[in-house]
């Protein structure tokens, strides 16, 4: 690499790829929390997001051959708000909150899940998860949810709400649905970040108002116990996480009065890894650049624009080298490696557009054009 793992992000659009106003035919897009940029089991990258009354997929048309048609649509009315969670088989898992109203009173709101098996293959049917909350007005302030699959594909659903904590529902064995526990906690600011590592354990990460909390699983199936809180206090749903070494996550999160990202491993002091984030998660990805091992984050920056992060696996003492696309974004960005080990990003545009770019054949972190995903 280039100096500190120096990248250089291309900030060109080809014509008509930009963030100006133009018509659309279809509702605009929304970003997903969670890993919305995913391969799939054939090696092939599919983009998810929400729009009004369902989802968009679009679907790579040959492994790392880009997104040429599309997107499908699958109805799901009522959703404010998409998780999209994947396992070690590459099934994609969707977890969508929706809110119904009848008349002028307390929105109903409730969890519906989905599942897609197969890389442009249809989603299964969507079935309610129900409401943690019996009360209406806490069950009205139920969250965004999060989603982990562990080793044994048990999909793990958590979300928050107004009574604070944080909620658990997860799968059984036999594939019906346990019902749901509570992992306590304090209020919750913001969507939970959930992931499993290369052993199969699932933790979760909180942020709260001073800190930001965690749950970890320490053997397969077993209950989420709590573990230290993380410190300084985070940016509301800020945190995120990503498996830096075999079985360890490192845990990602900016800063609640604007100082930055700040990385911490179990065991260790919380690192300031520089940066000036604005709103939202942080995407992760571990990437081979020039032949070493190195970490990226993505996020969306103080001033709108899509940024995008890179150090050395482990380094983040030295702090990251940040660039700036210079592209805005609606929301955080996705990361991930296409089928030929390419670093791909996507973002959702102000206008609701899709973008994508992808790693360039030449040294260092080097990015494509931005390439608008097609209409509906």
């Amino acid at each position: 690499m280039r100096g500190r793992g120096a990248q250089a992000v291309d900030r060109r659009s080809r014509a008509g790829v930009g963030t100006e106003a133009r018509p659309r035919r279809t509702a605009a897009a929304a970003v997903a929390t969670g890993s919305w940029l995913l391969r799939g089991n054939d090696d092939r990258l599919a983009v998810y997001a929400l729009v009004e009354g369902g989802v968009h997929r679009w679907t790579e048309t040959a492994v790392g051959g880009g997104f040429r048609s599309g997107p499908d649509f699958f109805p799901a009315e009522g959703l404010t708000a998409l998780a999209v969670a994947q396992g070690a088989n590459r099934y994609a898992h969707f977890l969508g909150r929706r809110e119904t109203r009848q008349g002028g009173g307390v929105p109903k709101v409730d969890l519906l899940y989905a599942v897609q098996y197969q890389s442009g293959r249809t989603l299964g049917d969507w079935r309610s998860l129900g409401n943690p909350y019996r009360d209406p007005k806490d069950a009205a302030s139920l969250g965004v949810p999060a989603a982990a699959v562990d080793g044994q594909g048990t999909v793990h659903v958590f979300v928050s709400g107004g009574p604070g904590g944080v909620m658990l529902r997860r799968e059984s064995k036999s594939g019906a649905w346990e019902a749901w526990q509570d992992l306590r906690g304090g209020a919750v600011a913001g969507v939970p970040a959930a992931a499993a590592n290369s052993a199969g354990l699932v933790e979760v990460l909180a942020p709260g108002n001073r800190s930001v909390m965690r749950w970890v699983q320490t053997e397969p199936g077993a209950v989420l116990r709590r573990a230290q809180d993380l410190m300084p206090a985070p940016a509301p749903g800020s945190a995120a996480l990503l498996e830096t070494a075999p079985g360890v996550f490192t845990a990602y999160w900016s800063e609640q009065s604007g100082t930055g990202v700040y990385a911490q491993r179990p065991g260790e002091w919380a690192l300031p890894a520089g940066g000036a984030p604005g709103e939202g998660a942080h995407a992760t990805l571990r990437a081979r650049v020039d032949g070493y091992d190195c970490t990226l984050l993505a996020h969306q920056g103080r001033t709108g624009t899509a940024v995008l992060g890179v150090c050395g696996t482990g380094g983040e003492s030295g702090g990251l080298w940040w660039t700036d696309t210079g592209m805005p974004c609606a929301g955080p960005p996705a990361l991930a490696l296409d089928g030929l080990g390419r670093v791909v990003m996507a973002m959702v545009a102000p206008d609701g557009g899709v973008l994508v770019n992808r790693q360039r054949p030449e040294p260092g972190l080097t990015l494509s054009d931005w390439e608008r995903l097609p209409d509906a």
